[in-house]
This record gives C-alpha cells, sequence and structure tokens, in this order.
C-alpha cells in the first residue's frame, strides 16, 4: 500500500482507503422518503472485510453521521477496537450535512456541534481526522422558516473545532462544480470529494474547474465510487436487471437498468480485453484511473465482505497506469 499526504496536513491516507456508507444497512431520506442506504448488511462480514483492509494497509475510513443514522459509525469503531487497530495509526473521517435531527438546518452552528459530538461518541475516539461538510448547499431555512445562508456560520464553527482539537482536518463534499467554487474560498478545506470513476470524472478531469480551485487552495481530493456501484465490475447482467431491498439506494439509480446496463456491455468488454477479465482486474484499473489524477488522496470503493474488500485493495500491489492506459480508459467511455 501507498500512502498521501491530505492537503497540507501531514495527514497520510492509504491510496485504497474503505467507503463505509454500505454498512449503514438500509435507511431513508426524512425529507422525502427516498431510500438513502443499501441492503441489510452481516456485522461478521464487515469485520472480516475491515480485517483484510488493515492486513493491506488500509488506514482511511470515510464515514458520515446519516449512514444508518450513526449506525455505520459505531460498526466500524466496534470492528477496529475488535481487531486491535490502534488509533493513532488510523484516518478516520465522517460528515455533517445530510442530517438535521430537530435542527431546521444541518448546517446550523449548534447541530454541527451536536453531531460532531454524537460522531465523536458513535465512533469512540476524541477526534475526528477528517470533518467533511457533506454538500454545498449552505442555504436553508433558519428557526422562522425564513430562507438563510449558512455558509460563513458553518465554516466558522468548523474553524472552531479545529481549534479545540476535534477535527484535524476540513473537507467539503460538493455535487456541483458551482457549489465547490461558493463553498472552497470561504471554508478552505483540506481536501475535497466527490464521485470520481472512469464514467464520471468531471472534479478531477486535468483543465476542470475543481482541479484549478485545488491548485489555488491547496487542497487534495478523495474520489468515492471509483467501481460505479460495482458497474465499472461488469457484474450485472442487463438481460436480468439487478433488484434491490427496500431502502436500498440503488433501487432509484437508472444506471442499473437493462437499457443502461446493455449500453455499457461493450465498453466493459474492452476493459476486460484490455486489463483482464477478473473482478480483481477491473477493481484493480477501476481505482488506478482515479489515482492516476493529480491532487487525489486516496480513492474510496465500498465493501459487504472480505472477498469484495479483496478486490477493492487488488490495485494497491499494481502499478501506477501510464498516460497511454488512462487515455485509453477515457476514450472508451468518452
Amino acid at each position: 500500500m501507498r500512502y498521501r499526504a491530505v492537503g497540507k496536513t501531514g495527514i497520510q491516507v492509504s491510496e485504497i482507503g474503505f467507503g463505509c456508507w454500505t454498512m449503514g444497512g438500509p435507511n431513508w431520506s426524512t425529507a422525502n422518503g427516498q431510500p438513502i442506504g443499501w441492503a441489510e448488511i452481516n456485522e461478521e462480514d464487515i469485520l472480516a472485510g475491515i480485517r483484510v483492509g488493515l492486513e493491506a494497509g488500509v488506514n482511511h475510513w470515510d464515514n458520515a453521521d446519516v449512514y444508518g443514522n450513526g449506525r455505520a459509525e459505531r460498526l466500524l469503531a466496534k470492528c477496529l477496537r475488535k481487531l486491535g487497530a490502534r488509533r493513532e495509526t488510523q484516518v478516520i473521517a465522517t460528515k455533517v450535512g445530510h442530517f438535521k435531527g430537530t435542527a431546521p438546518s444541518p448546517y446550523e452552528a449548534a447541530n454541527i456541534r451536536h453531531q460532531c459530538e454524537q460522531s465523536l461518541r458513535n465512533l469512540r475516539t476524541d477526534y475526528i481526522d477528517i470533518y467533511y461538510f457533506h454538500h454545498g448547499t449552505f442555504t436553508g431555512p433558519d428557526v422562522d422558516g425564513v430562507e438563510h445562508d449558512y455558509l460563513n456560520e458553518a465554516a466558522s464553527t468548523m474553524r472552531d473545532l479545529v481549534r479545540e482539537g476535534k477535527v484535524r482536518a476540513v473537507g467539503q463534499s460538493a455535487y456541483t462544480e458551482e457549489d465547490f467554487e461558493r463553498a472552497v474560498p470561504v471554508v478552505r478545506p483540506d481536501v475535497l470529494q466527490n464521485k470520481a470513476n472512469m464514467r464520471y470524472d468531471q472534479f478531477i478531469r486535468p483543465g476542470g474547474r475543481v482541479p484549478e480551485l485545488m491548485r489555488k487552495f491547496g487542497s487534495s481530493f478523495v474520489g468515492f465510487g471509483p467501481l460505479d456501484q460495482g458497474i465499472l465490475l461488469d457484474k450485472f447482467d442487463p438481460e436480468n436487471p439487478p433488484k434491490f431491498a427496500e431502502g436500498d439506494y440503488r433501487n432509484n439509480r437508472k444506471d442499473m437498468l437493462a437499457e443502461s446496463l446493455r449500453g455499457l456491455k461493450p465498453k466493459l468488454t474492452q476493459l476486460r480485453t484490455q486489463f483482464g477479465d477478473s473482478t480483481a482486474a477491473l477493481a484493480s484499473v477501476a481505482c488506478r484511473f482515479v489515482l492516476a489524477h493529480e491532487h487525489v488522496c486516496s480513492t474510496i470503493p465500498g465493501f459487504r465482505n472480505a472477498s469484495q474488500a479483496a478486490c477493492n485493495v487488488k490495485g494497491a500491489d499494481d502499478p501506477p497506469l501510464t498516460q497511454e492506459q488512462i487515455q485509453f480508459c477515457r476514450s472508451v467511455f468518452g
């Protein structure tokens, strides 16, 4: 396993970390009732997957308060303790922003503090290594129901948490370039996060608006979804498209429908021909593609068991992609 720096913080994260969203199991949005979780998990399977990660040198675990409404944080802490991982050797990230409890907005200062304290308790730790704002929409109602901009308030609260020693590094996740451009100059995060894979490299592609922001402010990037939730592993049959349990976010993904999967088949065949026919080979090239980009410090595939965890870390044993290989991947997916 190789390690890279998070911004200018001195924190070193494994190039391949593990995303913990799946560990929360089924969940639904309190705003609109839509599924925002995954299928039910088996805790022993999760424990076995984390063991595989630790043995491979994974030290980066990406969580959030909304993943199972704290369940994923608690389970991560339980597993790391059971496996004897020393806290100071692990980089634990979590997020605030999608779980507001009884507050008018998740980015109200009091709610950020409340959620930070709850995450600390869930994770059984005195500090969070990387604490992210989970999205870049800082506007929302105040206590009187009037639209309010929480950006400066939220950024100030986060800086206070850093000064108090409860947070080591600040992160900003967002879903549009505009949200990143608005938030980054105010939040001044050490690291940004969003989806990054061969099908969707908008936020890491050289010459883009977000890479320019990272260059200007000295931020790194963590790319989630390098395997595109299994799509890039060619694991779904378009003639028998997958069906997911209630509470599983993937039920709402059009990319999981037969038509989309059918269109991807020839592209995935090209990947297999170029890089190898096994699931592990596809996982490796998917992770290495993300890691080949400037500013990226880590990519964080999800996992549900030891087998998936072993696929995730395969890329740690393989050499970085060449420029020719990167261009080939880009040419396949346009």
